[in-house]
Formats: C-alpha cells, sequence, structure tokens
C-alpha cells in the first residue's frame, strides 16, 4: 500500500475508499491479505486521478469505471463520457483563460499607474 500510495500520489485513506467505492476492482491480496497492487492498477489510478484533476465528478468517474468493467462493447458510451467532459473542460478552460486576460489588464493598469506616479516624484 505504502509503495502504490507513493507512486499515485494519493494517501492510503483515498485508495481504500476508492477500492471500498468500486473504483478499483479486483486487488490481489497475498496471504497476508496485503494488496498487491498491478502495473495495470497504476495505470487506471493515473487515469483516475487526471479525470479528477480535470474536474470529472467522482459520480461519473464511477459510471465511466462500471462500463469500462463491462467490457468493449462500452466503448462508444465511455468515449461520449469522455467527450462530454472534454468538451466541458474547453468551455471551462476558455473561461479561465478569459480571467486571466482580465487579471493581465488591471496589472497592466496598476503598473501604468505605478509607473507614472513614479514619474512624477
Amino acid at each position: 500500500m505504502k509503495s502504490f500510495s507513493q507512486a499515485t500520489n494519493l494517501s492510503a485513506h483515498t485508495i481504500r475508499y476508492y477500492e471500498k467505492i468500486g473504483l478499483l476492482k479486483n486487488i490481489e491480496r497475498n496471504s497476508s491479505e496485503h494488496r498487491i497492487f498491478s502495473k495495470h492498477d497504476l495505470v487506471w489510478m493515473e487515469f483516475i486521478t487526471r479525470l479528477k484533476d480535470t474536474g470529472m465528478p467522482l459520480k461519473q468517474i464511477l459510471i465511466y469505471a462500471d462500463l469500462r468493467d463491462q467490457g468493449e462493447h462500452t466503448a462508444t458510451q465511455r468515449m461520449e463520457l469522455l467527450k462530454e467532459h472534454a468538451h466541458a473542460l474547453e468551455e471551462r478552460l476558455a473561461q479561465e483563460a478569459q480571467h486571466l486576460s482580465k487579471l493581465k489588464e488591471k496589472i497592466a493598469y496598476y503598473d501604468d499607474m505605478i509607473n507614472s506616479n513614479n514619474r512624477l516624484t
């Protein structure tokens, strides 16, 4: 658990929670019942983290995970979920770019004001 936690930058608590709610399934265990995470589990957890980091709600990630578990015949549905998320992310990025532009305008305003005052003194 510790090495998987370090590799994913997630707490052991979060990893256990993801397992409990069904995002991590069929985790192998050794004879001492300690979890044995595979490279496949790491790649999957990295994808889950990317979806969360880009603003996909956990409820949607669970839907995606459920479809994934059902097999290849759900590829179209998974692709549509990802397309919808990508579209929402693009809209959010455009809005953030607009916010950044306005902040830079305000910074330039203050820069001009400060430089004008400095020239007067």
